[in-house]
């Protein structure tokens, strides 16, 4: 890939005051403007104590200077990390003065746009870098770095390498049209598209897996007033996010937290208690309850032993959507009733009690299984809806090249082995477009 002229810089730690300041840069120039500040460079990949100066010569912080001679650094450029003190004045005038040296400002990910441009990493390793970056949860982190060393655009190379095989001797009996493909030949040729099917099922398997542990879901607490909704989303949050009282009606908008389940993101909207009764403000909060019960992945139910009898229509607004709904029957250690999960032909029913914690695992267990993982699962990569569908569109194409058409129509096989390692290679970045690539990066953080 083509080098970039010009040189970027950015302050690659997070914002606020701490400890540590990082100010990277990243170009062409990014020695000559790091000695103007930091004086004569230290040798490559060995820290220096050095004074921080600006164009005019005033010194602006003390802290390490560390130098990554391209081609071998994070962008495949040369490469100068200014490590300072994490005060963000001071970093904002060490960044200035790379500026007033000839830096530009980076945008957010050109950093790792640049490692892309330069072949240090593929698509899906610069991706899982910032999916590792926003990880929720430890599970979704060491998912985001198996991404990031590699694993997954090895294994889908595999695939892309045999699909591509296959594809060639598909062309070549077109390219000699004068010599038929028998009928053992095409067989052969038919077992191993099915066997790069089984492949791409496999790992279409594990991008689903991946896709939702990195996305999570959005799950509403539903419920009469006084049910112990909010008690729930405390005792779910191991915190006091919610107002918890006897008197119906204190919840009156929609509480929403963002917690990790077994190592699964989950938005968790804590709502009002429906009924009919309540002033202006309570009726609102009913209102306001419905709408997110109705934009919800996932329904908890609470009830306890005076709703039991209660159905979830009861509560939600007409021609709602049919979300996955979890029973909970909260309040057990009142009943003095066991926790257990009941699986019935009307759904899944979870009973607990939030104020004590009995059966608080049993739900999380079944919130996991019900978002489409488990508490054991392993999701090998953390992955993105678009993986997922580039995999889906992959074996379509694969499946429409039928055993009967390989003889008969060499040419129409061709052409969807063709589009579907167009497929894979789009999910690696070897064939993407530009716009493609400014959407992915532009959603990295800056510095990165």
């Amino acid at each position: 890939m083509k080098r970039r002229s010009d040189t970027i810089a950015a302050i690659a730690t997070a914002p606020g005051a701490s400890a540590l300041g990082v100010v990277r840069i990243s170009g062409p120039h990014a020695a000559r403007i790091a000695g103007q500040l930091a004086g004569p460079l230290p040798k490559a990949r060995e820290a220096a104590l050095r004074i921080f100066r600006d164009t005019a010569g005033e010194a602006l912080d003390q802290g390490l200077v560390l130098y990554f001679p391209g081609p071998a650094s994070f962008t495949g450029e040369d490469v100068v990390e200014l490590q300072g003190h994490g005060n963000p004045v001071v970093l904002g005038a060490i960044l200035k003065a790379t500026l007033d040296a000839g830096a530009r400002p980076a945008r957010p990910g050109e950093f790792t746009q640049r490692a892309f441009l330069n072949g240090k990493l593929d698509l899906l390793q610069a991706e899982s870098l910032a999916d590792l970056v926003a990880s929720g949860s430890e599970r979704a982190a060491r998912s985001a770095l198996a991404a990031l060393r590699g694993g997954f655009s090895r294994e889908l190379d595999a695939i892309t390498a045999g699909l591509r095989a296959v594809r060639a001797e598909v062309e070549a009996t077109i390219d000699f049209a004068d010599e038929d493909l028998d009928a053992a030949d095409a067989a052969t040729l038919a077992a191993r598209i099915a066997a790069l099917r089984i492949d791409i099922a496999r790992l279409l398997r594990g991008a689903r897996h991946g896709a939702r542990l990195n996305e999570g879901a959005d799950a509403a607490i539903v419920g009469r007033p006084n049910v112990g909704k909010s008690t729930l989303l405390n005792a779910l949050a191991r915190d006091e996010k919610a107002i918890v009282s006897d008197e119906p009606g204190t919840t009156r908008d929609v509480l929403s937290i963002d917690l990790a389940v077994h190592g699964v993101p989950l938005r968790l909207h804590d709502t009002a208690g429906i009924r009919e009764a309540g002033g202006a403000i309570e009726r609102e909060g009913v209102v306001r309850a419905q709408r997110a019960a109705a934009a919800a992945e996932l329904i908890l139910h609470v009830v306890d032993s005076a709703t039991a009898h209660e159905v979830l229509t009861d509560l939600m607004p007409p021609g709602a959507a049919s979300p996955t709904v979890i029973r909970v029957h909260n309040k057990i250690d009142l009943d003095r009733a066991a926790p257990a999960v009941l699986r019935t032909t009307t759904g899944i029913e979870v009973r607990l009690s939030a104020a004590t914690g009995e059966g608080l695992d049993l739900l999380r267990e079944v919130i996991v299984e019900a978002i489409g993982l488990s508490a054991a699962s392993d999701s090998p990569y953390l992955a993105r809806t678009r993986h997922v569908a580039a995999l889906e569109t992959a074996d379509a194409a694969l499946a429409a090249a039928t055993h009967a058409e390989i003889p008969r129509c060499p040419e129409l096989v061709a052409e969807r082995l063709r589009l579907a390692q167009q497929a894979l290679e789009e999910m690696t970045g070897r064939l993407t477009t530009e716009d493609l690539l400014d959407d992915i990066f532009s959603r990295f953080c800056l510095g990165k």
